[in-house]
């Protein structure tokens, strides 16, 4: 039989691997759904890339790759025999469980007994080789087994080397020198001391010094001012502001080039004025039971004590928490109530599944449609049968399962330093990286982002020209700040305040919670007010000025966002949330928002760049600086070329903001990408370039011609021209991606020869505004709408608490607490922080 055996694995024995340190093994989930070992048909693991598969997908991979070989896993759950006395009979039937799974907390192990059952299955034919099975399986054989089996679960290695990670100490925290300069920081309205960046900003722990970051390939980040800032003083740590709160902060190392711990956090804030320890908090972000305002909200927002009927089927499956994570599960859930987005991904499953990368666990959107599918399909919420209705009402307890998301988390986090770490994190930050991954993985079918998408127009008028400037941009959210002074119950609020002082002096319980009542009015007239515009440069004048900007909608999206800017710093810089309510109308009318352009009697500011003042050279401090066109940062330039930009409109971006950074560069693509010369080739006064520009069909055809190197290389496999530019357009130029979307697009063979080149703005029946074929998309409409979900947060600020969201399917409220769906009977519209409206038709 051992002959047998080794005779008929020689054919295979090329594509049988042994794991390596750093291969993923993927034995826990399925890499198209949510199938595990212990789902009915198991799971099978390739025995060459170590992807698994269900039972239903594993065929797919073995055509598509001709893998023949697979571990099968299988554990069976059985509920222990009991013994003469009535008690379980603690046995097991394997001595030992194959498989490294973690246990499922819904089968108690005192009532249960677990088998794992693992064999390799050979395809096409299945044939089964049962495990373990040392002394028939040839030698390689056996240690591949043998390590797949005893390999770590990719997710449980990267959360515990990102606990390693945070448990460092920094080996200059013990002895760190502060310099005593008089530096103190405010609690907020941070700017970058070198650039205008007012995000991603870290204090230097020594001299207290307030610089950007890194750049990220994400596009988010900084100009790197910190780093060098840094290499010319060598000062080692560094803080990272907004990220402070009673329990640390991101701290880092620029000596160590990583990450650390800090034990002395609170003493070297305390330095500069801030003060980390005033706000005591439990582990979850929730203050302790006995403090009442938060176990009130707590209360609330899940609406605790009400009588809740679990919900079962399709659109109500929930998600496992996985430890902070409640800030994706509630973002997903909304989005996949959402028919565009059920569409673009559950809708072109077969599609998506059927074209997907090789390795589809690094797939966005196979991942979405595994999730989509995970919590549309019912299949993962099924009611319990009656025979176990009956045991879970003697028990007195009932636990939907749900789905786990680490596959989808790990994704989504990998190019983000937030995201990837074990903290919670602020949803409406991550509904934003969300639209943006969509964006740039939208494959130039449907993208589903397009209804969240809105035109703002901004209005800014100099205060002494009294001369007006119009612009629009982009926006996916409309953000409405808190007006506390328009409270409808101040005199509560005062007396409530003079109670909790008195109870602070004399040592008493607080008195019971009273919230301010915000009109959404008044939050709505907050919104737009004018704000006034530091550091105003008015081409009218040829100088800084004051001036005022207010904000309307150019257009109104398909869905709209709103987020209640809840969070905020107190003066002594303890991060809190305005415990507030907001009486959030079901049906909601901005028509009146809608911005009219310029005006009769208003008059524009000249069309007039500000000068350019490049940063002075030590090395030739008396160089003129003037007669010369300053230098472009190429590296800003492909930053930004990488994102999908025009290549010119890249140059000029970065040339007309003074070389000072992509974060910058890229504030005024967004500002100017409806100028009629967005793309046109770059022309500075006085240099050669301006005497030699092309013709305006020439530059912009240019400006959106992907690199003709890697367009001839493509072209040279066999695809067509036109084929070639469209997938690079699709991906970024990306050479490896741009493949793959050929592949998974045969469709477009046909469509590419006529493919239209047209630049010019259009409006077609369906009311979408659009610049070209690659531009953002603009779904125009009316005004009114109807609150269809939102989510709220529990907790103190949103690096702590927990995330719920509400959703009204089917003309009831549900609501949906990690993997618990439940009817809501007394929905929190009022306590919510992101509110999700759906627009109404006439």
């Amino acid at each position: 039989m051992a002959a047998d055996l080794g005779e008929l694995l020689v054919p295979y024995m090329p594509t049988i691997r042994v794991p390596k340190s750093g291969d993923r093994v993927y034995k826990t989930e399925c890499a198209f759904s949510y199938e595990c070992p212990l789902s009915e048909g198991g799971l099978y693991v390739c025995m060459s890339t170590f992807l698994g598969f269900g039972r239903e997908h594993v065929e797919r991979h073995y055509r598509k790759t001709g893998q023949c070989v697979y571990m099968h896993l299988k554990r069976h759950i059985r509920q222990k025999a009991t013994g003469a006395s009535g008690g379980a009979l603690s046995r097991r039937i394997n001595s030992k469980l194959f498989l490294d799974l973690e246990i499922d907390p819904d089968f108690n192990s005192d009532d249960y007994e677990y088998e794992d059952e693992v064999k390799l299955v050979i395809f096409p034919d299945h044939f089964e080789i049962a495990l373990p099975n040392i002394e028939e399986l040839p030698a390689l054989v056996t240690i591949a087994c043998d390590a797949v089996l005893n390999s770590k679960s990719p997710y449980r290695k990267l959360e515990q080397e990102s606990w390693e990670d945070e448990l460092q100490v920094s080996k200059f925290a013990n002895n760190l020198v502060q310099i005593d300069n008089g530096v103190k920081i405010p609690p907020s309205g941070w700017k970058c001391a070198k650039c205008d960046l007012r995000e991603n900003l870290w204090l230097n722990l020594t001299d207290g010094s307030v610089m950007c970051g890194r750049w990220f390939c994400s596009g988010s980040g900084g100009n790197g001012h910190a780093l060098e800032h840094h290499k010319q003083m060598g000062y080692p740590l560094a803080v990272r502001l907004g990220s402070i709160t009673p329990d640390g902060a991101d701290v880092y190392s620029f000596d160590e080039e990583e990450a650390v711990m800090d034990p002395h956090l609170a003493k070297h804030l305390a330095h500069f004025g801030i003060d980390m320890l005033q706000m005591q908090g439990t582990e979850n972000g929730v203050l302790d039971n006995e403090v009442k305002p938060r176990v009130s909200e707590w209360e609330v927002i899940q609406e605790t004590g009400l009588k809740l009927k679990l919900m079962f089927g399709s659109g109500y499956t929930g998600i496992k928490n996985q430890g902070n994570s409640s800030y994706l599960s509630t973002v997903m859930q909304v989005i996949f109530s959402i028919p565009e987005f059920q569409r673009a991904y559950v809708g072109s499953l077969t599609r998506i599944f059927d074209y997907a990368p090789l390795d589809p666990t690094q797939d966005f959107n196979t991942q979405m449609g595994k999730l989509g599918y995970g919590l549309l399909s019912g299949q993962y919420s099924k009611p319990p049968a009656k025979c176990e209705i009956i045991e879970q009402v003697m028990k007195e307890e009932h636990k939907p399962k749900g789905i786990t998301t680490h596959m989808f988390k790990a994704l989504m986090s990998k190019e983000h330093p937030e995201f990837s770490s074990n903290r919670q994190q602020d949803a409406q930050e991550f509904f934003l990286y969300l639209i943006n991954l969509v964006e740039r993985n939208s494959t130039g079918l449907e993208n589903p982002s397009d209804v969240f998408r809105f035109l703002v127009e901004e209005r800014t008028q100099c205060c002494q020209s009294r001369k007006v400037r119009y612009t629009e941009r982009v926006d996916h959210i409309m953000q409405l700040p808190v007006a506390m002074e328009a409270a409808k119950n101040k005199d509560e609020l005062i007396a409530y305040d003079l109670k909790r002082r008195e109870a602070e002096s004399a040592k008493r319980p607080p008195p019971e919670l009273v919230r301010a009542k915000i009109p959404f009015s008044a939050c709505l007239q907050a919104f737009t007010e004018p704000d006034n515009v530091d550091d105003f440069w008015s081409s009218a004048l040829q100088a800084k000025s004051a001036a005022v900007k207010t904000s309307r909608f150019a257009s109104f999206p398909e869905y709209l966002v709103i987020q209640i800017k809840k969070f905020t710093f107190g003066l002594d810089w303890v991060p809190k949330k305005l415990d507030v309510m907001v009486d959030m109308p079901d049906i909601l009318d901005i028509n009146h928002l809608r911005g009219k352009g310029l005006q009769p009697g208003e008059e524009e500011l000249p069309d007039i760049a500000p000068p350019i003042f490049i940063p002075e050279d030590p090395k030739d401090r008396f160089r003129n600086q003037f007669m010369e066109p300053p230098d472009i940062d190429e590296s800003s330039v492909m930053q930004l070329a990488e994102m999908g930009f025009p290549l010119e409109a890249c140059r000029k971006a970065v040339y007309y903001t003074g070389s000072m950074g992509a974060e910058l560069a890229f504030n005024w693509i967004i500002a100017h990408m409806e100028d009629p010369d967005f793309a046109e080739p770059l022309t500075i006064p006085g240099s050669a370039a301006t005497s030699s520009a092309l013709p305006s069909y020439e530059q912009t055809a240019l400006a959106n011609q992907p690199p003709e190197e890697i367009v001839a290389l493509i072209s040279s496999m066999g695809f067509q021209r036109n084929q070639a530019i469209q997938a690079l357009r699709a991906t970024n130029n990306n050479l490896e991606r741009a493949l793959d979307w050929i592949f998974s697009h045969p469709e477009s063979v046909e469509e590419c020869a006529n493919t239209s080149q047209a630049i010019d703005s259009e409006i077609n029946q369906n009311g979408i505004l659009t610049n070209n074929d690659e531009g953002p998309q603009i779904k125009d409409g009316n005004g009114r709408y109807e609150l269809f979900a939102f989510i709220s947060h529990v907790g103190t600020s949103t690096m702590s608490g927990h995330y719920v969201c509400h959703i009204k399917k089917e003309g009831r409220w549900v609501i949906y607490n990690d993997h618990k769906v439940t009817s809501s009977e007394r929905p929190p519209k009022d306590l919510g922080y992101l509110y999700f409206y759906h627009r109404l038709l006439g």
